[in-house]
């Protein structure tokens, strides 16, 4: 009788990736899917794990992220270099060259359409002659499509620059689809106010000031021209600081344009209103390295007034609506606020230790006769953040470096400020609301709620960062700035070592907290959302750049190194040993892209024959499931698909690790992984 081999057994598990970043949890007690190790990845809210998206420099010009490419077809004649301009002498279309490829040239800043047959200039000078149309996105392969793309976007990157001046970014916000920084002049002795243009960074023109007393009557309207003997100007704003044009005592400012015919002297205008001029205007200046805040809220009811309120530290409070400029005079010895917050029709501004609020509906009135008012907080204030509440009950959370008190009430008659935690508090610019408000405590991110098992107007916190605490422990002293994602439902928070914290969640459940990688600094952030209803996301930098997040494929041309490794997995037996025979993956991608497996045996034993490393590529469009060889195969970039490769080794547990590196390779996401292993013995 003839002896037969018994087929080893081959089992299969699925570990699904999620649970984020844990480098504290002991590996048997790690939940499967949890890494230990990972940089540029972010956990998805419907479970998985992607590559980070990019972010690229930003100046209102086109932006690299949207730009396209072509193939024009040629005979070459003479020479044509990258960075060429070509011209067609017949069509006047015009390009530049972005690569000189045997029998066709790449280009982009296509202006025009180039003939099927006509000769090409360069600098004047026959080079080639076109053989065919130019065809967009025409590359043969996925993988020269994303090069291709790659350096039409480092083409018109290259053009994008940094705002004129010295020092960081010291504010930044998007107002009715417009970008607005901050930066100190070059010799560093004044803040300048900058928007993005069609053309590039243009500086905003800071008016005038000029006092007024005993105005009766009606207010001039804005746009209308004021005088005083041969002095006249256009008023841009009227603030009333106290009093009534109806009673003879407005007294206040006007906003207005450069004066023509000399500087205003003092007495009574002679034209445009019925009121005292107090004497020269002055123009508007900023002191140089603040820190820009911003709330944007509406006091006057209509549907475009929208404005802008911010303060810096250095310089008085102040509103902006993309045009005019109004610093807010609060009464303050020292009238340079710290932080800003719009709360119940109310414009709180924090002065160290102080909050104070303007009158209701009127962020140029500070006098208590008219409902403004003081509260002494006890510690410095790092910030403050509304709370969820009904149309008559709101609450506003006033946060300091070991304090959170909560104001409850809708006004002077009715508030209600309570101390809520005298151990726990927030570092400045780490306050946000994602449903609920997180901030940097020096426990950790820290989340703020209304309680669920109590009436509305308590709340109860928790530390969600007790996984990371150590690697948040290196960095909470470092915190710059953060965000929100709305549409990935994440906080975002950034630490001067370029580093940051993705943390996503879904409601008040933490998905997973995420390293990342930064290139550059993130000074100062903004996240909101456009006209349109999309979002945007801008930060500033050390270097006068803004960059915009969430776009393109590189860290504004550099490349995206991400990886992420898994705990180790014991497959819910920790003494035997398994022979591992291959992984599944669950892919998503939108286009080319490679990545690497590699995976650790035995806590990396070197007792243990590790792996190498093996290259995946996507490409996601044109799939032939029934027809690829390994390292060369693409499939349809619309579905969720699988991607297989072989595992040798024993030992009693495995860590998966996948890297990707690069500037050009469209997001991955991986859903989770697909062992195949045979069981073998125990451990002795």
């Amino acid at each position: 009788m003839t002896a037969q081999l018994l087929a080893a057994v081959v089992k299969i598990i699925f570990v699904p990736f999620k649970g984020g970043f844990d480098i504290l949890t002991p590996p048997l007690s790690l939940p499967d899917g949890y890494l230990r190790e990972a940089q540029n990845f972010e956990c998805s809210t419907t479970s998985g794990y992607q590559t980070v998206l990019g972010y690229e420099r930003f100046d209102g010009r086109t932006k690299p992220s949207s730009v396209t490419y072509a193939i024009l077809n040629i005979t070459l004649t003479g020479s044509i270099a990258v960075g060429n301009t070509i011209t067609g002498v017949t069509s006047a279309a015009t390009a530049v060259v972005l690569a000189v490829v045997t029998g066709y040239l790449v280009i982009t800043k296509i202006v025009g359409t180039f003939n099927a047959s006509e000769t090409l200039n360069v600098s004047g000078a026959p080079q080639a002659t076109t053989t065919a149309l130019a065809i967009t996105d025409g590359a043969s392969t996925t993988l020269l499509h994303a090069q291709y793309i790659n350096l039409a976007a480092d083409n018109y990157r290259a053009d994008i620059a940094a705002i004129t001046g010295s020092g960081n970014i010291l504010g930044v916000i998007m107002y009715n689809d417009v970008v607005y920084a901050f930066r100190n002049n070059a010799g560093a002795t004044a803040a300048v106010l900058w928007k993005s243009t069609s053309s590039g960074w243009s500086q905003v023109t800071l008016y005038y000031e000029l006092s007024f007393t005993v105005g009766s009557g009606t207010a001039p309207a804005e746009a209308a021209t004021i005088t005083k003997g041969a002095v006249s100007a256009t008023v841009k704003r009227v603030i009333l600081q106290s009093g009534t044009w109806a009673g003879g005592t407005a007294a206040g400012r006007f906003i207005i344009s450069a004066p023509a015919g000399g500087s205003f002297p003092a007495g009574a205008f002679t034209a445009g209103v019925t009121a005292t001029c107090s004497g020269a205007e002055t123009q508007i200046t900023l002191q140089p390295s603040g820190r820009y805040e911003f709330d944007v809220y509406n006091f006057y009811g209509g549907t475009g007034t929208n404005r802008i309120y911010g303060c810096d530290r250095v310089n008085r409070g102040f509103e902006f609506d993309g045009d005019v400029f109004v610093p807010i005079v609060t009464g303050m010895t020292s009238d340079v606020p710290i932080h800003v917050r719009c709360h119940k029709n109310h414009l709180f501004l924090a002065f160290s230790g102080s909050v104070q609020h303007s009158s209701i509906g009127f962020p140029y009135q500070w006098s208590p006769v008219s409902g403004a008012a003081e509260l002494a907080m006890g510690d410095t204030v790092t910030g403050f953040m509304p709370q969820a509440g009904t149309e008559t009950t709101g609450a506003l959370a006033v946060f300091s470096r070991n304090r959170i008190s909560i104001l409850y009430g809708t006004g002077g008659a009715n508030w209600n400020l309570v101390t809520y935690l005298q151990d726990a508090g927030a570092f400045a610019h780490t306050i946000q609301q994602v449903g609920h408000t997180l901030m940097l405590d020096d426990r950790g991110i820290t989340t703020l709620e209304a309680s669920t098992s109590y009436a509305y107007g308590n709340f109860i916190t928790s530390t969600l960062t007790q996984n990371i605490q150590t690697w948040i422990n290196e960095r909470r002293t470092k915190a710059l700035s953060s965000c929100i994602v709305r549409d990935k439902s994440q906080y975002r928070i950034f630490f001067s070592d370029k580093s940051a914290a993705y943390i996503t969640l879904d409601g008040t459940k933490v998905v997973g907290i995420m390293p990342i990688v930064l290139e550059h600094q993130a000074k100062c952030v903004w996240s909101g959302e456009m006209l349109n209803g999309s979002e945007a996301i801008f930060f500033g930098s050390d270097n006068g750049m803004v960059y915009q997040m969430e776009k393109g494929t590189s860290l504004d041309g550099s490349d995206i190194e991400a990886y992420a490794h898994l705990g180790f997995n014991f497959i819910k037996s920790p003494r035997m040993r398994k022979r591992f025979r291959k992984a599944v993956f669950e892919v998503q991608g939108t286009g080319y892209a490679e990545f690497q497996f590699s995976y650790d045996l035995g806590y990396t034993s070197t007792e243990i024959p590790q792996s190498g490393i093996t290259t995946l590529t996507t490409s996601f469009s044109g799939s032939k499931w029934d027809s690829f060889t390994w390292d060369a195969f693409i499939w349809d970039g619309q579905t969720l698909s699988p991607a297989e490769t072989d595992m040798t080794g024993t030992a009693e547990n495995v860590s998966i690790k996948i890297r990707s590196v690069s500037d050009y390779y469209s997001q991955l996401k991986f859903s989770g992984v697909v062992l195949n292993y045979s069981p073998r013995r125990l451990l002795r």
